[in-house]
């Protein structure tokens, strides 16, 4: 072939398709790498996340600086042309978008990430995976959470073409990687259908599951108490209305929500239209409340013994409501010029009260501590039990003692001084080292010895308990009133495990100590309430600096060997 030949050959037509041709690829049908940019891709339309992550700012600055480390997955449904983000990651994409709007910046613009086929079950499937990453990454608020269960149980029922029990979505949600209790799902239940419409504010600021699971049980006691009275009587007003208008006066601000003023002017309200006494009233419903939760309270295994006690125990049970008697506040709403006596308590501290809304794990995980550090030996038992004996003590009209809610409302004891004791047991972590132990037992003792007139002779030590007892001349010894005389040898006697030559008769020791505590026979020698406690104190810190030392103290700063 000569060259124009060949030159005819190759500028020729090529090879022509016959039938149509395709418009765009299918998806992959298994896991695969992929470049997308932020034009083809969605967030998951049914994320559970309704407020923004607590860890925003945080999660955009480590983008801005090392770009995206962790790549969402993603999927796409059949017959849709944009991706979506498959199992959380939508917090991700906010942040690239709104880092591609102020740099420009290629890197935020386009990233590789992986692909997933939508599965058969594909929305059960995404919602579960969103609930769990984000239960994993930033934390829900309860009512999120019960929006995604609320969702899941759409798509299941979808899927079954029935009616789904409340155990049957636990089973199910279970099985698909998102495990929720069945007593959970129906306070969530309740929280979607009856709180949600009227504290839609408080309930998105991040009014807790035990302020939420309260609030349930003192909707129901009231229901139950409404029922009752309103049989035969014509109302011009129902129940469900009158709960939605009562609670929607406190949607104002998360952290002032009062669970006890709700109870207040709810209770109120139902004795001005039931003609009721409004003691009477409260205490009614306070007593089925009670009832209410000791029925539905989730049972618990066997709690452990001393040795294997978890460090972090379950938050304490909330307080009964108080009496109209012991209220405080003042109650708002139509009804604000009803007698102080139906006034609103203000939450007791460590009671688990609503009213540190957005601080409640914090709170939870405090007060779990504390609780932790007030038991020397705790008696196995079970949830359950407790509950059934609080059910037989109602009726029998007896109390039980609340060990959880007494020790975490416990009054603070506050004897003054460098240190005031406010819990003469509870050792905090940060106090809970050596050196910072001897500093407080010296300061104690110098100011148990104060009392006395003889706090020059208390210094601090490095070695011992913290402190020593500085002898004084014979002469100025033998002066010493008997007080004085007997409170030096006492804190001698407890700084040193030997008796000394030079040091306090410790044989006089045993006649003074009796007037010395109690006063008996001598009561110009007994020590002052104030000194009391911090001697009682000083020994508590001394024998947990002792086992620090010897290596047989517990993790735990509450328990002792």
């Amino acid at each position: 072939m000569n060259p124009r030949n060949k030159a005819d050959k190759l500028l020729a037509a090529g090879f022509q398709r016959a039938g149509p041709s395709a418009t765009a690829l299918t998806d992959p049908i298994a896991d695969t790498p992929m470049i997308v940019t932020l034009d083809q891709l969605r967030p998951y339309d049914h994320d559970p996340r309704v407020k923004r992550n607590p860890a925003y700012e945080e999660i955009k600055a480590s983008i801005r600086e090392r770009g995206l480390d962790a790549p969402p997955a993603i999927t796409r449904r059949p017959s849709e042309a944009h991706y979506i983000i498959r199992n959380g990651g939508n917090t991700r994409l906010a942040i690239l978008r709104e880092l591609w709007a102020e740099t420009k910046q290629e890197r935020f613009f386009r990233m590789s990430c992986l692909f997933r086929p939508w599965p058969e079950r594909g929305e059960i499937a995404a919602l579960t995976g969103h609930l769990a990453e984000n239960e994993l990454r930033g934390g829900l608020t309860f009512i999120e959470r019960a929006l995604g269960v609320e969702k899941a149980r759409e798509f299941y029922e979808q899927e079954t073409g029935s009616t789904l029990t409340q155990s049957e979505l636990a089973r199910r949600l279970t099985a698909d990687g998102y495990p929720v209790q069945q007593s959970r799902i129906s306070r969530m239940q309740d929280a979607v259908c009856y709180l949600l419409p009227a504290i839609p504010t408080v309930l998105y600021g991040g009014l807790g599951r035990h302020q939420v699971e309260r609030l349930a049980v003192l909707r129901k006691a009231c229901e139950r108490t409404w029922e009752r009275r309103a049989l035969g009587r014509h109302l011009a007003v129902d129940f469900a209305s009158l709960f939605q208008d009562v609670l929607s006066q406190f949607d104002a601000q998360p952290d002032g929500f009062s669970l006890q003023r709700v109870q207040d002017e709810l209770a109120g309200q139902m004795a001005e239209l039931l003609d009721t006494d409004y003691d009477t009233l409260s205490l009614e419903i306070d007593d089925s409340e009670s009832r209410q939760r000791a029925l539905s309270s989730e049972p618990l295994p066997v709690r452990p013994t001393a040795s294997t006690v978890s460090a972090t125990p379950r938050p304490a049970s909330p307080p009964p409501a108080a009496t109209p008697a012991q209220q405080a506040g003042v109650p708002t709403g139509p009804v604000a010029a009803r007698p102080s006596t139906r006034t609103a308590m203000a939450p007791a501290a460590g009671s688990g009260q609503a009213g540190e809304v957005g601080a409640e794990p914090v709170r939870a995980d405090r007060d779990a501590q504390r609780l932790q550090g007030h038991i020397v030996s705790p008696a196995p038992t079970t949830e359950r039990l407790q509950s059934i004996q609080r059910l037989v003590a109602d009726q029998l009209g007896d109390r039980l003692p609340d060990f959880e809610t007494n020790a975490l409302r416990a009054i603070p004891v506050q004897v003054g001084g460098l240190y005031p004791v406010s819990d003469v047991w509870y050792i905090e972590p940060g106090l809970d080292v050596p050196d910072r132990l001897r500093v407080h037992i010296a300061q104690f003792a110098r100011e148990v010895a104060e009392e006395a007139a003889v706090g020059e002779q208390i210094e601090p030590s490095d070695d011992g308990i913290g402190f020593v007892c500085v002898t004084p001349p014979v002469a100025q010894a033998r002066a010493m009133p008997d007080f004085a005389r007997a409170v030096l040898a006492l804190l001698h006697a407890l700084s040193t495990a030997q008796p000394t030559a030079t040091g306090p008769d410790r044989a006089r020791l045993a006649d003074d100590l009796a007037p010395l505590l109690h006063g008996r026979g001598r009561t110009s020698m007994r020590l002052s309430d104030t000194g009391l406690v911090k001697l009682f104190r000083l020994l508590r810190l001394a024998r947990r600096l002792l086992d620090l030392e010897n290596g047989t103290a517990f993790a735990d700063p509450g328990h002792d060997s």
